[in-house]
């Protein structure tokens, strides 16, 4: 989400602190570039990751961050650095519109996320399904990649954020210093209102909204986990009682929640500070520094290189089929035979109905697995556990 309301500071950077950058940047750059080709790589290699429907946000998710990452960051990079723009005054607009529709995509594809798990966690599972149908999922994603270009390149190319401040821009683009031009992308205060509300605050609350709901079903599952705990249920794993395998779904869903706080956290304090910044400093007549700017714009960027931390590398599924893929296929870390054991599956009453569960880690991989949460609940009991 490309910004810049001041011209570039006259004293520019010393030899250690360019080192300094550079190597921070290229870390940021480097690291979101392997992470997202790597859940793309693991997700297209394995068929059991293909088969879980959250895995279709998860790779689209890291197609958004990937693209951040090749078409936007080092371009920004190559500004911040260099302290100019060489580029030239037309691909100054597309570069700024690359980076506002992948950065509002990447944060649209995080609310679709959430809402797929409040669908599978809080509501009934034939909800689940009826809601979450493979032309759902397909609307979904086509809203996250198609909403985003309608407050990036439609507006940005027809210069309707600049209207009213187009003096303000010309007056800062050129650095007179150094006598060359900057990147300059200023918003009006329609523009930062509208652009800022669609690509951070609605998914902002549509997120706060789903991982709320599925916080207190955790909290109250851990709640009954201690009246199932009280009434001393079998601990014998070959037989479990259902009520034992309540608890062992329980359990994973208390891990789960704490889960979603650090997610919460993070997206929060990537984002959080640019689009406060962005819509208040069309009030205050663009006085907000440069530098700060540029902080609270490359911490949007870090996020996009969190991403494949938070919702893959935390997840046992995807950590294997990545140590197959870097390990060139080692048989040691690949799953036993599906046709060669039996998965067990558990009941538990969901709602006021009882199920058979299918686990998935977190978020969407297999059972019996301690940092995993269940978020697909099938009714059909005969139907296998992946």
């Amino acid at each position: 989400m490309a910004h810049n309301s001041n011209v570039t500071s006259n004293e520019g950077y010393g030899v250690a602190a360019r080192i300094v950058l550079i190597s921070f940047i290229s870390a940021v750059i480097l690291m979101t570039i392997l992470g997202n080709l790597l859940v793309m790589v693991a997700v297209c290699r394995d068929r059991q990751l293909r088969k879980i429907k959250t895995n279709y946000f998860i790779v689209s998710l890291a197609f958004a961050d990937l693209l951040v990452s090749v078409l936007v960051m080092p371009f920004g990079a190559i500004e911040l650095v260099q302290e100019k723009w060489i580029y030239g005054e037309m691909f100054c607009l597309v570069r700024t519109s690359l980076d506002v529709l992948l950065t509002t995509a990447s944060i649209l594809h995080l609310c679709c996320i959430s809402l797929d798990r409040y669908y599978a966690i809080c509501c009934q599972p034939l909800v689940y399904r009826n809601k979450m149908t493979p032309l759902r999922i397909a609307l979904m994603l086509s809203g996250c990649w198609i909403i985003p270009t309608f407050i990036s390149f439609l507006p940005i190319m027809q210069g309707w954020n600049s209207i009213g401040i187009l003096d303000l821009i010309e007056t800062r683009k050129y650095n007179k210093s150094s006598n060359s031009t900057n990147c300059i992308f200023m918003v009006n205060k329609p523009y930062a209102i509208t652009c800022s509300v669609v690509a951070f605050y609605i998914p902002f609350l549509l997120m706060v909204l789903a991982y709320y709901r599925i916080y207190i079903t955790a909290r109250e599952h851990a709640r009954q986990i201690g009246v199932l705990q009280r009434a001393g249920a079998p601990v014998d794993h070959r037989h479990q009682h259902p009520d034992q395998h309540t608890t062992h779904r329980m359990k994973t869903e208390t891990k789960a929640a704490k889960t979603l706080c650090i997610i919460m956290g993070c997206f929060c304090l990537c984002w959080a500070p640019f689009f406060i910044t962005n819509v208040v400093d069309p009030f205050i007549n663009y006085s907000v520094p440069v530098e700060l700017w540029t902080a609270f714009l490359w911490l949007g960027y870090i996020n996009s290189g969190l991403n494949p931390f938070l919702y893959a590398f935390l997840n046992k599924s995807f950590r294997r089929a990545f140590l197959i893929i870097l390990c060139c296929g080692d048989e040691k870390y690949r799953r036993p035979s599906i046709l060669g054991q039996t998965v067990p599956c558990s009941t538990t009453t969901i709602n006021g109905s009882t199920h058979v569960l299918r686990y998935t880690v977190l978020y969407n991989g297999h059972h019996q697995e301690h940092d995993t949460l269940p978020i697909h609940i099938d009714p059909e009991s005969q139907e296998s556990c992946f």
